[in-house]
């Protein structure tokens, strides 16, 4: 069965960081009444409390009764790695923080080479016959190892990733468009970016030096080179021409790549929310994109 997502997952990272409970249940509320269903989390959101973002969220389902309207995702494997015994552990801990008995999309966080990948596919696979989890899927990994997994998992008759979580926007698109996007093509993945709006650069509060109090602030700077002005300038210029905000323009552009089913933007209040729900629904034409690929590449 294919998930039926939103064209915008909503991140849970900043629940319990940078968004307490009161306010994560308020972006929460408003992507639902906009019709999001699709909320991307982590075992590790938000070190150091990790679980946070799981347990708002469960905390949130409970309180609403929606548990079977909304999309979950979450994610394994950066804190202890991807063995069998430590995702076998993991689950669980998701599970209960979640308030869930299942888990609809279970990604492998972090991939760092020291597992095999056959006994990470095989205990993924034992997930989903026991039904705990509905969907697997892969984060931060290279391609080669993607690649293998997915072979493997069709040789041996296991559970394959679905879905892919991979770093690409507008400002980061090689690494992406050679390694992975080949892989994409070749065994129908979706894929749900993350950092689609580059730490909040792409919305471009943080040019001249601005938004200096985010704790993201140092990494959008890191954008703020000619390149990147050129790639603020051209959403500038689309954004105006549809009447929206450029976090808006910058998912819609990811929405026209290949595979790219639902790009992740977390926002702290409804009001960054909104900025960034247009984006669903937004048609570019041919020369939109094309001035705004000119301007990223």
């Amino acid at each position: 069965m294919d998930l039926d997502v939103y064209g915008l997952c909503l991140g849970g990272n900043v629940f319990g960081w940078t968004a307490d409970r009161d306010a994560s249940f308020a972006v929460l509320d408003a992507y639902v009444e906009a019709g999001g269903n699709f909320i991307d989390t982590a075992d590790t959101y938000m070190r150091p409390n990790l679980g946070i973002s799981e347990t708002i969220i469960g905390e949130w389902m409970a309180a609403r009764g929606n548990r079977d309207q909304v999309v979950i995702a979450t994610k394994v494997g950066s804190d202890g790695g991807l063995s069998a015994a430590n995702i076998a552990t993991h689950v669980e801990e998701s599970l209960a923080r979640l308030g869930t008995d299942r888990i609809d999309l279970y990604y492998a966080h972090k991939d760092d080479g020291s597992v095999p990948v056959e006994e990470t596919v095989r205990a993924f696979d034992a997930l989903v016959r026991s039904g705990k989890v509905l969907h697997v899927a892969m984060s931060n990994t290279t391609g080669e190892r993607l690649a293998e997994s997915l072979e493997l998992a069709e040789r041996e008759g296991l559970a394959p990733y679905e879905w892919l979580q991979p770093h690409y926007n507008l400002v980061e698109r090689a690494g992406y468009e050679r390694e992975f996007a080949p892989v994409v093509a070749a065994h129908g993945l979706d894929v749900a970016p993350y950092y689609a709006l580059a730490s909040g650069f792409l919305t471009g509060k943080y040019r001249n030096g601005a938004g200096g109090d985010s704790p993201r602030a140092e990494k959008a700077s890191s954008y703020l080179d000619a390149r990147g002005e050129a790639v603020l300038g051209a959403l500038d210029a689309v954004a105006a021409e549809h009447g929206v905000e450029p976090a808006a323009i910058a998912v819609a552009w990811l929405l026209t790549k290949p595979g790219v089913t639902s790009p992740i933007a977390s926002a702290r209040t409804p009001e960054q929310l909104a900025a960034v729900l247009p984006a669903v629904g937004l048609e570019l034409t041919a020369d939109q994109i094309t001035r705004l690929d000119e301007a990223s590449s």
